[in-house]
C-alpha cells in the first residue's frame, strides 16, 4: 500500500488567514513552516488514487503530488474519488474544487452524506457542474474498494456534528458523524488507520489500532487547556471534540503502546507548539516512538 501525506493542519491551516499567533507568524516569515489542511492520498490500484478528505487546499495538494496530476490524456486524472471521515467544512470544502470532473465519486457514511446534501445542499450546488456518485462507507465490516486489493471500513469515534448541521434531522442516517478510516491491503495484510479527529478512544478503534501497521491520530492540541490559553475559545480541547496529546486525557501514552511500525500525529492546530519543528515536544514524542506527520512524505506499507 502506498500513502502520500497531502496535509497535516487542522481547520484554518498554518498560517490561518486571520491569526497572528506565534505559529502563524513564523509560517508567514518562513514558507517551509506552512501546513496545508490534513489529508492523505492512498493508491487503490496501479495509477488510481483516493483522496482522504477534500480540503480547501485540494487543488494545490494535487499539484504538489505528481502521481495525482492529470495525464497523459488531456482530461485523464488518477484521482478516482474522495473518502470522507466526517462532514466538517475543512474536510469537505474541496469537493466543489473537483467540479470540472464529469462525475465525482464520494465515499462517506450515510450520516455524512445527509449532512452534506441536507445541510449544505452540496448535491444541488454541484449538479449543474458534475454528477455526484455516492457510495456508503461500510462501518459494520470491511468491504473491498472498487473490487480492488484494498478494503475499507469506517469506525465510529464521535457523534460530534458540524455547526451547520446542529439542527439537522439525521434520522435514519444514525450517529456516524466522525469515523476513523481503516484501510487494509488484502495482498499482504498491511493496514492503515487514519483518525484525524478524536473525541473519544472507543473499544472498536482500539482493536483496529492494535491491528494496524501505520496509524495517524488526532494531534489538534498539545494539551486540554491550549484553546483557552491561546485565547480563541472558552472551551477546552476535549469540549471541542479533540483528545489532546498530553495530560489526563492525552493520547500519547496510548499511541506509544501500539505495535504499529509507524505512529504519527496529524491535524495540528495553528496554536499547537508542534507546528514549530524545533519545539521540544518533537523530541519528547520521538523518545516514545511517535512522529509528527510530514507533508509530502510517502509511506510504503
Amino acid at each position: 500500500m502506498r500513502i502520500r501525506i497531502l496535509g497535516t493542519a487542522a481547520g484554518g491551516g498554518v498560517p490561518q488567514w486571520n491569526c497572528a499567533c506565534p505559529g502563524c507568524a513564523a509560517a508567514r516569515a518562513d514558507p517551509r513552516l506552512r501546513r496545508r489542511h490534513a489529508s492523505l492520498a492512498v493508491e487503490a490500484d496501479a495509477g488510481r488514487w483516493y483522496v482522504v478528505n477534500a480540503t480547501p487546499d485540494l487543488g494545490e495538494q494535487i499539484e504538489e503530488c505528481p502521481p495525482l496530476r492529470p495525464g497523459p490524456a488531456r482530461r485523464h486524472t488518477p484521482v478516482a474519488g474522495v473518502i470522507l471521515t466526517d462532514a466538517e467544512l475543512d474536510h469537505t470544502l474541496g469537493l466543489p474544487r473537483l467540479r470540472e470532473a464529469p462525475t465525482l465519486r464520494i465515499i462517506a457514511t450515510d450520516t455524512v452524506r445527509e449532512a452534506l446534501c441536507g445541510g449544505l445542499r452540496l448535491d444541488r450546488v454541484l449538479a449543474p457542474y458534475a454528477g455526484l456518485s455516492w457510495a456508503t462507507l461500510p462501518h459494520e465490516a470491511p468491504e473491498a474498494l472498487d473490487g480492488g486489493p484494498l478494503e475499507i471500513q469506517g469506525i465510529t469515534v464521535s457523534g460530534k456534528r458540524p455547526r451547520y448541521a446542529a439542527d439537522l434531522d439525521a434520522e435514519p442516517a444514525g450517529d456516524a458523524w466522525v469515523v476513523a478510516l481503516r484501510i487494509r491491503d488484502r495482498r499482504d495484510g498491511k493496514a492503515l488507520v487514519y483518525a484525524p479527529a478524536l473525541a473519544a478512544w472507543p473499544a472498536g478503534l482500539d482493536r483496529a489500532l492494535h491491528d494496524a501497521d501505520c496509524v495517524f491520530i488526532d494531534g489538534t492540541f498539545w494539551d486540554d487547556e491550549e484553546p483557552r490559553r491561546s485565547g480563541f475559545s472558552q472551551r477546552t480541547a476535549v469540549e471541542m471534540g479533540h483528545l489532546p496529546i498530553t495530560g489526563p486525557d492525552g493520547t500519547a501514552e496510548r499511541l506509544a503502546a501500539l505495535p504499529a511500525a509507524r505512529r504519527l500525529y496529524t491535524h495540528l492546530n495553528n496554536t499547537n507548539p508542534l507546528v514549530d519543528p524545533a519545539d521540544g515536544g518533537h523530541r519528547r514524542l520521538a523518545a516514545m516512538g511517535i512522529d509528527v506527520a510530514r507533508e509530502r512524505e510517502v509511506i510504503e506499507l
